[in-house]
């Protein structure tokens, strides 16, 4: 991965309709995205991974009106995912990841996949009862997610860019998320730039003096 050339590009924010990601490169970014990790391994989220023109229409005319003009993004994006996270914890859910965990052999003994266990539902029932703070904490994991497939994609020599500027509302609504339990995050729009559109001026950021503290 080359980091010099990451560090001084801009995030492309309009794509190049013409170009299409290989279903062989498509896969493996799906891979990465699948392998991510979560904290306690709770894996809150589903994908609904859009490429036909079909799928791009529904979620570009379900943005809100305020936000339409990402329309055109998602429009010209080989794939659009929509990345969204449970809205609570329920215990058949905790149960299949124990369960997937258990047939994987995640740990090597029962032991200490019961000790696992025990520690994973108390960290659960801490967000839920104390912090009071569970669907944020799940969405941080998302926004984790988001974030390592974003430089899985530049190793694959594919631009991805995140989408804040939708209503959650309309898009669960288009696609039936809530019924699921699930609820829209964030959208992360997957392509090639469109290079009569990209920024070429320098990236601009503080100063390190003003970002980091040394101890």
């Amino acid at each position: 991965m080359d980091l010099d050339t990451i560090m001084n590009k801009h995030l492309s924010r309009y794509f190049d309709g013409s170009k299409t990601i290989t279903e062989e490169t498509l896969q493996k970014l799906l891979k990465f995205l699948r392998s991510a990790p979560t904290s306690t391994n709770i894996q809150p989220n589903h994908f609904y991974v859009l490429s036909t023109r079909e799928g791009k229409e529904k979620l570009a005319a379900n943005l809100g009106e305020r936000f339409a003009d990402n329309g055109e993004k998602i429009l010209n994006a080989s794939h659009t995912i929509i990345m969204t996270t449970r809205a609570d914890v329920p215990e058949h859910h905790l149960e299949s990841v124990f369960a997937k965990e258990r047939v994987d052999g995640r740990f090597p003994d029962l032991t200490k996949q019961e000790r696992w266990e025990y520690m994973t539902r108390d960290f659960v029932n801490l967000r839920n009862y104390t912090y009071k703070d569970t669907h944020h904490w799940m969405e941080k994991q998302t926004y984790m997610v988001m974030g390592l497939t974003m430089m899985a994609a530049a190793e694959l020599g594919v631009e991805a860019m995140p989408l804040e500027g939708f209503d959650p509302v309309t898009v669960d609504k288009a696609f039936n998320i809530r019924e699921t339990g699930h609820t829209t995050t964030v959208l992360l729009a997957l392509g090639y730039p469109d290079e009569a559109k990209q920024y070429k001026t320098p990236v601009s950021r503080f100063e390190p003096e003003r970002l980091f503290t040394f101890a």
